[in-house]
C-alpha cells in the first residue's frame, strides 16, 4: 500500500517542534506544544469535552481489534475504581506468531533514520492529543484519577514526556555523524582514505509493562525512546488499566501504515485473568528492551531474571520531607496538604514521611511543637478537603482493595493526627474515595521504624519526632540509602541545614525541592525541565527522561571501505 504520509509532509509539519523540543531540553525552561485546559480543544479537528466524552462511551461493551497478527482468542474484563465496568475486549496474543511479525518491519523502521523515525513518533503524539479528551475519560475510569488530573497528567503531561523521549532519542542518535572521510598522512607515501557510515541499529523488541495508576504518563517514555531508536514495541499494560495504552497502540499502527512502516512495530499484549504473562515475556529472547513501573519485588526480579534485556525500572521509594523552619508557615502547610491528598496520595512521588523536630519549629509566626505542627497540617488537609465537591476533584478514587487495606491498617500504627474519613461521590457512588490519613510517629521509638522505613503507598503519611535537625538529615541519607527515593522535600530558612540535605541528595542521587509554598508541589514534575527519578537509588535505576535513558536502546554499526 502507498503511502498517505510521505517523509516530505511528516518533516515540514513536525521538524519545527522537534527543534523547540531539543531547544528546551538544552535550556530546561518552560515549554509545551499540549494545552492543559479541557477549553482549548475542539479546534483543529481535536475533541472538546463533549465529543471526547461521546467517544469514550462509544468504546464502552466494544471489542477494540488491532488487526494484530496471531490474535487467538479475546480478553477484557475491566472495573472502573468509579465502578463502571468497561465491558472493552482486547487481541490475546499468540507470541509464537506475534513477536515473529513485530521483528519482520524493524529493517525498514532502521533504515528510515532517526529524524524520520522522530516524524513519525511525533504523529502518533500529535493524533493522540486531537483526542485527549476521550484519551482522559479512559485514564479516569482505568486509574481512579478525577478527571481534570486524568486529563492533564494522562494527557498533555504524558504526551509532553513522550516528546520529550523522542527529543532525547534523536539527540543521541544524531551525536555521530551519518558518514565521514577518513584520511590518514603516511609521509612520503600516499595517505591512508576511508569512508564510513556510521548506523544506529536498534536492539530489538522493547516491552512496555505499564502501572495501573499512569498508565500513559509511565508508559509513553519507554514506548517512545524504544520507537524513535529503531525497536519495535510490545505494550504489556496493567490488566486494570488496559483502555489508555490499547488505544495508544491502536493510533500508533494507524500512523505507522499510513507512513508505509510495517503497523506490526507496535503491538498490544492483554492478557486475561490471573495469567501473568509479564515474566513470560520479560525472558523471551526476542525482547531486549524493558521498561517497568511498579513493586519493588517485581522491579528487582526482573532486573536479576531478564539479562537478555536492557531494563528500565521505577520502583517504589519512601518520599521524605524534613520539616526544620519556614517563612511561610501558612504556606508550608497548603503546599503540603495540596502534595499528601492529590490523587488520594497515589503517586510515586507522594510525600510518605515528614521529619519533624521533636523541640519544635521556627516559623514566620513563632515557634510551633511538634504537636502543632502535625495538628496545623491536619486541620489544613481538612480545610482543603472540607468541601466534598473539591474533595472527590482532587482525590479522586481508590485504585485497588489493597490501597484501602494499607490506609485503613495505617491508623493502628500510631497516635493519628488526621482520621481518613469516607465520601460519596455523586456521579459514582460506587467509588471508593477516602481522604488521607496522618500518624504520628517517634524515630525513637524501635517499634515505630518498621513503619516509617517502609512504603506505605496511597493516602498515608507519618509525622515522625526526630531528635534534631541533624537527626533529621542523617535519617533522610538512611532512607535514600536503603529504600530509595523519588522525591525529597525540605523546609528550612537554616542555611547549614539545607546545605546539608543537599549534600546528601547530591551524594544519593535523590531530586529535591526546597521551601515549596506556592503552585509547585514535590510530587509533580514537568517535562523538558524537571527528571523524574534520578536512577541513582533503589527507587528507580533510570531518570525520565535523560541521555542514559535512550542512549543504550541502540547501537551505532559502522561500515568502513576505501575511498
Amino acid at each position: 500500500m502507498a503511502a498517505e504520509l510521505t517523509a516530505h509532509q511528516l518533516i515540514a509539519q513536525h521538524r519545527p517542534t522537534l527543534d523547540l523540543a531539543l531547544e528546551t531540553i538544552r535550556t530546561r525552561a518552560y515549554w509545551s506544544p499540549h494545552p492543559e485546559h479541557p477549553k482549548a480543544y475542539g479546534e483543529n479537528g481535536s475533541l472538546d469535552a463533549a465529543a471526547g466524552k461521546a467517544a469514550f462511551d462509544a468504546l464502552l461493551g466494544t471489542r477494540l481489534d488491532l488487526g494484530q497478527p496471531g490474535t487467538d482468542g479475546w480478553v477484557g474484563g475491566e472495573v472502573s475504581p468509579y465502578g463502571v465496568e468497561l465491558g472493552v475486549e482486547y487481541p490475546h496474543a499468540d507470541l509464537d506468531v506475534l513477536l515473529p511479525a513485530m521483528k519482520a518491519g524493524q529493517k525498514a523502521w532502521r533504515d528510515a533514520g532517526a529524524e524520520l523515525r522522530a516524524m513519525v513518533c511525533l504523529e502518533i503524539l500529535r493524533r493522540i492529543a486531537d483526542r485527549t479528551t476521550e484519551f482522559a475519560h479512559a485514564v479516569m475510569h482505568t486509574s481512579g484519577q478525577a478527571f481534570m488530573m486524568a486529563f492533564q497528567a494522562g494527557g498533555p503531561h504524558a504526551q509532553d514526556r513522550g516528546m520529550e523521549a523522542v527529543a532525547y532519542a534523536y539527540v543521541e542518535q544524531s551525536r555521530t555523524p551519518e558518514t565521514a572521510e577518513w584520511t590518514k598522512p603516511q609521509g612520503k607515501r600516499d595517505p591512508l582514505a576511508m569512508t564510513k557510515r556510521f548506523t544506529p541499529v536498534p536492539r530489538g523488541i522493547g516491552l512496555v509493562i505499564g502501572c495501573n495508576t499512569f498508565p500513559t504518563w509511565n508508559g509513553y517514555p519507554g514506548l517512545f525512546a524504544s520507537l524513535a531508536t529503531g525497536n519495535a514495541v510490545l505494550v504489556k499494560p496493567h490488566p486494570r488499566a488496559v483502555l489508555p495504552l490499547a488505544l495508544t497502540v491502536q493510533v500508533a499502527r494507524g500512523v505507522l501504515a499510513e507512513a508505509g512502516f510495517d503497523p506490526n512495530l507496535v503491538a498490544l499484549a492483554a492478557e486475561g485473568p490471573g495469567e501473568g504473562i509479564a515474566k513470560t515475556l520479560a525472558t523471551r529472547p526476542e525482547i531486549r528492551i524493558i521498561d517497568y513501573t511498579g513493586s519493588t519485588a517485581f522491579g528487582d526480579w526482573l532486573e536479576s531474571h531478564a539479562l537478555q534485556a536492557q531494563v528500565y525500572t521505577e520502583k517504589a521509594g519512601v518520599n521524605t520531607v524534613l520539616v526544620e523552619s519556614t517563612d511561610d508557615y501558612k504556606g508550608m502547610l497548603a503546599n503540603l496538604a495540596f502534595s499528601l491528598s492529590l490523587y488520594s496520595g497515589q503517586m510515586c512521588t507522594t510525600p510518605q514521611n515528614l521529619l519533624i523536630p521533636r523541640d519544635g519549629i521556627r516559623t514566620d509566626q513563632g515557634a510551633k511543637t511538634y504537636d502543632e505542627v502535625t495538628a496545623d497540617l491536619a486541620r489544613a488537609v481538612d480545610g482543603l478537603l472540607g468541601d466534598d465537591a473539591r474533595a472527590n476533584a482532587l482525590l479522586g478514587a481508590i485504585v485497588n482493595p489493597d490501597v484501602k487495606a494499607r490506609l485503613e491498617a495505617a491508623a493502628s500504627l500510631g497516635e493519628v493526627a488526621l482520621a481518613s474519613r469516607e465520601i460519596t461521590h455523586p456521579e459514582f457512588p460506587g467509588a471508593v474515595v477516602r481522604t488521607p490519613v496522618i500518624v504520628k510517629l517517634d524515630a525513637a521509638k524501635p517499634e515505630d521504624e518498621a513503619a516509617y522505613t517502609s512504603e506505605c503507598f496511597g493516602p498515608v503519611s507519618f509525622a515522625v519526632a526526630v531528635d534534631s535537625a541533624d537527626r533529621a538529615v542523617r535519617l533522610l541519607r538512611h532512607s535514600i540509602r536503603e529504600k530509595g527515593a523519588m522525591t525529597v522535600g525540605a523546609y528550612t530558612t537554616d542555611p547549614e541545614v539545607e546545605e546539608a540535605v543537599r549534600e546528601v541528595c547530591l551524594d544519593e542521587a535523590a531530586q529535591l525541592s526546597l521551601n515549596l509554598t506556592g503552585g509547585v508541589y514535590v510530587n509533580q514534575t514537568a517535562a523538558f525541565s524537571d527528571f523524574h527519578g534520578s536512577g541513582g537509588n533503589p527507587a528507580a535505576n533510570a531518570a525520565l527522561c535523560d541521555g542514559a535513558f535512550v542512549a543504550n536502546r541502540f547501537r551505532v554499526v559502522e561500515v568502513r571501505r576505501p575511498a
